[in-house]
């Protein structure tokens, strides 16, 4: 297969993705009822159930005109050769490999980024401000970019860095050493996201001593949960909305709790939120869901072993064959081998994603078992109920939107579970 038929491959992919993300889009919009499900009726009065349809609506849309720049920005670049100029002018700049690579990363991830920050500024500043949820300020943005781009350069630039010296001086075993670094990276992030990359974005203090503190500490004992530190992250620096979550593994779990929601939801209804994760701890998600991902990350790039020296994937992006040739038979890395396949492959990794959510909708209705047999089912069900209403969610999603989309499943699907 030619390098013109690949790409002619590569821009029917994109498209009928394109087509796909947008007709889903559209069905997801069309699924919302005029009126509220009959077990969720008082959860909103009228006015702000439409409200809530008209945050969905402005978010809906401002994703089509996100995705289609997006889209057209990654045509032209195919098509007129962007990639390849792109290639070229790292290759005569720099003349380690390494740096090439690296480069040529930095400059699209940029160029991305460039378009997606009106995006990004509306939704923050216009649709986010206007339903009250936004409390960034232009200020908190700005840093919070730079620190992104700083940690984003540095962990993404030694994970590529690692990658392309193992390509160089392992050609036979790289992939399966790449893959042994890039799980240790995983679970090494699993372990200490919360006290090392956390702070750098936002201030965690622990819980102060009294009843939330007491009513938490008497739970994880009664279900011998190994508990470790419980923090509370000022959530409400940037939004209203509110979350929990746990950090780490083994003996070192960490409870982080947004201030936000400790404003807005009861002791009982904190407990039972964290059952639920405690449920997932105790049913071993964390370790099940890990495992899928280190097949899949496996598979991967044992397909990306096979292709990775393909001149016809780097004449598909506009190299011209001489080049592509070069760089294959000097068992030089050439980017545009790794953007190639990226696009060829992610058919597949829609197909893993299907079944990844699948496993995590699953996941979730046995942390809600869990936390019902061990806390309570109704203060769960208010919780879902209160965080559902003041993050205006969308209440009847359609079905095959949620199985594409969704780690969660729907409010009502939850609630119908509990109650069985």
């Amino acid at each position: 297969m030619n390098g013109e038929t690949i790409l002619y491959i590569i821009v029917g992919i994109l498209t009928a993705e394109f087509i796909l993300e947008r007709v889903l889009s559209s069905m997801n919009i069309k699924a919302m009822s005029a009126t509220l499900p009959e077990k969720l009726s008082g959860l909103y009065d009228k006015e702000k159930y439409k409200r809530s349809q008209d945050y969905q609506v402005e978010k809906d849309k401002l994703g089509f005109y996100s995705s289609t720049a997006s889209y057209f920005l990654t045509v032209i670049l195919l098509l007129g050769g962007g990639y390849a100029w792109i290639d070229k002018f790292t290759r005569d700049s720099f003349d380690s490999n390494v740096i090439q690579v690296l480069a040529f990363f930095a400059i699209i991830s940029l160029i991305s980024d460039l378009i997606g920050i009106p995006f990004e500024l509306h939704n923050t500043f216009k649709i986010e401000e206007k339903y009250g949820f936004n409390k960034m300020t232009p200020k908190t943005y700005i840093i919070d970019k730079v620190k992104g781009y700083a940690l984003g350069g540095l962990i993404g630039g030694l994970l590529l860095w690692g990658f392309v010296a193992f390509y160089s001086n392992f050609p036979d075993t790289y992939w399966i050493i790449a893959w042994v670094v890039f799980m240790l990276f995983a679970l090494g992030a699993t372990m200490f996201y919360a006290n090392l990359i956390l702070p750098m974005f936002n201030k965690i203090t622990p819980l102060e001593d009294g009843e939330l503190r007491t009513a938490i500490e008497k739970y994880a004992e009664g279900v011998d949960f190994p508990l470790g530190r419980i923090m509370v992250m000022d959530g409400s620096k940037r939004s209203t909305k509110a979350n929990a979550f746990f950090s780490g593994l083994g003996g070192n779990k960490n409870i982080v709790l947004y201030d936000t929601l400790i404003e807005k939801l009861s002791t009982a209804e904190i407990v039972a939120v964290l059952a639920h994760e405690v449920g997932h701890y105790k049913r071993k998600h964390t370790l099940q869901m890990f495992f899928i991902s280190a097949v899949n990350m496996f598979i991967t790039l044992f397909i990306l072993s096979l292709f990775i020296n393909s001149s016809e994937l780097a004449e598909a992006m506009g190299a011209s064959k001489m080049q592509a040739l070069f760089n294959t038979k000097r068992q030089i890395l050439s980017p545009l081998n790794l953007v190639a396949f990226s696009m060829l492959y992610s058919p597949i990794s829609m197909i893993t994603g299907l079944v990844v959510n699948a496993f995590s909708r699953k996941n979730e209705f046995e942390a809600d078992a869990y936390a019902k047999d061990t806390s309570s089912s109704e203060a769960l069900i208010d919780a879902l109920k209160k965080l559902s209403v003041d993050s205006l969610s969308n209440l009847t999603p359609d079905p095959n939107y949620v199985k594409m989309h969704y780690s969660h499943p729907p409010l009502l699907q939850r609630m119908e579970a509990m109650e069985d």
